[in-house]
């Protein structure tokens, strides 16, 4: 009997955190690059497992469905659609607004000069993304519908390759990848999300794990805040760090993560007022398959 106890005790207590994350994911890439975040959790007894996705939204499905305890930063939007469809879901911090990071582009000489001028237009995007709501804001400024364009819904390597091949009229997209198209296709910004999107991102937890290990997820928070002001009072020495690893030079990196705030912080309900205007937006968009509360949420607190 008390065998089963405690093996149900250590059950309920897992010894390894299984984190996922994407591209756009710096401050974990950078942890993850520079070991700093097994060397912390070493001390909780604690080893970390690490699983890389194309975009957010297959992120927070795996988080849904156990596959990952963690969620790495993900864009605004996606807890939307994940509490949309009754994911058990912990925000752990978010990065303050970083409006600039993501955008529309052309072409350099594509004759689109204004968002109104996207109507009739093929343009891809990855869905349920940040830049999705970042479209559809801009569509709604220009006087249009999100009817009023033609949506391919690709990931940005994919999306990339359209743009660059022409198969596509517009990309809207987040950095680094605009950075990236900027620098190496000298595509042109349209717009981007001043004044129309904060761009916040989100780092989540499983509801089961943030129960079990609260301790685990304060060494997170800390290491991510620290790692955060490094990155932007080291631009220079991040950009050099991060260019191997994203398979980018030193420059566009710096140039990405200029746009980006870094500043980590911790969730509030009142900071959850744009995640409700998000979710109002997909749900008249006919993308959200039921009305979301975006405050209706279960937050970690540090020290709690």
């Amino acid at each position: 009997m008390v065998i089963g106890i405690m093996a149900a005790r250590a059950a309920d207590k897992p010894d390894v955190v299984r984190i996922g994350y994407q591209k756009s994911s710096t401050l974990i890439t950078v942890l993850k690059t520079r070991g700093d975040l097994e060397k912390g959790l070493e001390k909780l007894g604690v080893k970390v497992q690490w699983s890389e996705f194309s975009s957010g939204l297959p992120l927070l499905e795996a988080l849904n469905v156990g596959g990952i305890d963690l969620s790495a930063d993900v864009a605004d939007t996606v807890p939307v659609f994940a509490q949309a469809a009754g994911a058990k879901l912990v925000y752990v911090a978010q990065e303050a607004p970083s409006p600039t990071a993501q955008a529309i582009v052309v072409p350099a000489n594509s004759p689109i000069t204004s968002v109104a001028g996207l109507k009739g237009k093929e343009i891809a995007f990855a869905k349920a993304a940040g830049v999705h709501y970042l479209l559809i804001k801009s569509l709604e400024r220009a006087g249009l519908k999100f009817s009023d364009i033609e949506p391919a819904y690709l990931a940005p390597a994919d999306a990339r390759a359209a743009f660059e091949r022409g198969s596509v009229d517009a990309w809207v997209v987040w950095d680094p990848f605009l950075s990236a198209v900027q620098r190496q296709a000298n595509a042109r910004i349209l717009s981007d999300g001043a004044d129309l999107a904060q761009y916040q991102r989100y780092y989540l937890a499983s509801d089961s794990f943030a129960k079990a290990r609260p301790d685990v997820l304060a060494e997170i928070f800390g290491q991510i805040r620290a790692t955060g002001q490094w990155v932007k009072d080291n631009p220079k020495d991040a950009a050099v760090l991060l260019a191997p690893v994203w398979g980018l030079d030193a420059a566009t990196v710096e140039q990405a993560n200029g746009r980006r705030s870094y500043q980590a912080r911790a969730v509030t309900a009142e900071n959850l007022t744009e995640q409700q205007e998000i979710a109002d937006a997909f749900f008249n968009a006919g993308l959200l398959p039921k009305k979301v509360n975006a405050t209706e949420v279960s937050i970690w607190q540090p020290g709690s």
